[in-house]
């Protein structure tokens, strides 16, 4: 058994109440690789904001759970190298299909985990989750659960069509699991294809995706005064990044994200934590691409990688200012 707090972690808790109160969201950012660590945590320290760095049960299978929970444990070390003396850093499981993976992460050091029981019936999301969190919180752990499915592809969850999460349940479901955050569904979708073009309006030769449905997150809010709320597929899909990626080889087709306007609103809700995937991925492929193009005789992966992890820090401290709003917040 390790304990997070042994590797300078911490939960979500305190942040979560300060952003919910501050109007403002922390930056759940998912890594797989040393790179997109690095550039987490320099984005983080500059920006001085809090960070989740989240892990997939895919990245787990990838990068080996041993290495990554090593990874974060340096992550926080590296923040205080760089001069933020108290870093405040969650290792958090993103997507967690069963008690078993929860309980294995929580053993090794996470300070935070989700359990995704959302393609289950209500009842046995409810038991499922409730029995995470039992566990979890003898540890100090804090727990996500998940209402609503959000349509979409990411690593292993696969959904062909989202459905709203319902606020008549949301009452029921935090106050029988005891979950300290809740991730819902009001139209945002896993993956960089978020929508197809039938579902936009086009303006001025752009693709705009239909709107949140901040019509469902507010009653949500009422139901759940001051209660963390989570968004996930929240990329927004950068079309400079994908024009990059396309320019030198790629075939993106029909890209889109959530716009960050959107998001920014919703960050200055309840809704306190907000998920970017593939925006990382993305940004990292594009600067990859780049070099390839560019020096098609180049092999060294310093070469490609630094500058991959550079544009991912770009993107990663935009994200916190200018969407989130979670600098100077430390």
């Amino acid at each position: 058994m390790v304990n997070y707090k042994d590797l300078g972690l911490v939960n979500t808790r305190e942040m979560f109440a300060k952003a919910v109160e501050g109007g403002y969201a922390i930056p759940a950012f998912n890594f797989n690789t040393m790179e997109q660590m690095q550039a987490i945590v320099q984005a983080a320290v500059e920006t001085k904001s809090p960070v989740i760095m989240q892990v997939s049960k895919g990245a787990r299978n990838y990068a080996n759970a041993t290495i990554l929970r090593y990874m974060a444990q340096g992550a926080v070390e590296y923040a205080k190298e760089l001069g933020c003396e108290n870093p405040q850093i969650v290792l958090h499981l993103d997507h967690g299909d069963s008690f078993e993976i929860c309980k294995d992460c929580i053993d090794s050091g996470f300070s935070s985990v989700m359990i995704d029981g959302s393609h289950l019936p209500y009842d046995e999301n409810v038991a499922l989750t409730k029995k995470v969190v039992d566990y979890a919180h003898q540890f100090d752990v804090t727990v996500e659960g998940e209402l609503g499915v959000l349509a979409g592809v990411e690593d292993e969850v696969v959904a062909a069509e989202s459905h709203y999460t319902k606020p008549e349940e949301v009452e029921d479901f935090v106050s029988k699991t005891g979950c300290d955050s809740l991730a819902i569904s009001i139209g945002t979708s896993h993956g960089a294809h978020k929508f197809t073009p039938e579902q936009c309006t086009l303006v001025n030769g752009v693709l705009v995706p239909p709107p949140l449905a901040f019509d469902v997150l507010a009653e949500i809010e009422k139901k759940l005064p001051g209660f963390p709320i989570v968004l996930h597929g929240s990329s927004s899909v950068p079309q400079d990044e994908v024009a990059t990626i396309n320019k030198y080889g790629g075939q993106l087709k029909a890209a889109i994200g959530i716009p960050e306007e959107q998001l920014r609103q919703a960050s200055k809700s309840a809704v306190c934590k907000i998920n970017i995937d593939s925006d990382s991925r993305l940004a990292m492929t594009a600067a990859v691409r780049k070099v390839f193009a560019e020096s098609p005789a180049e092999f060294d992966p310093r070469k490609y990688l630094g500058p991959a992890r550079d544009n991912m820090k770009k993107m990663y401290e935009h994200k916190i200012i200018n969407v989130l709003g979670s600098d100077n917040k430390l």
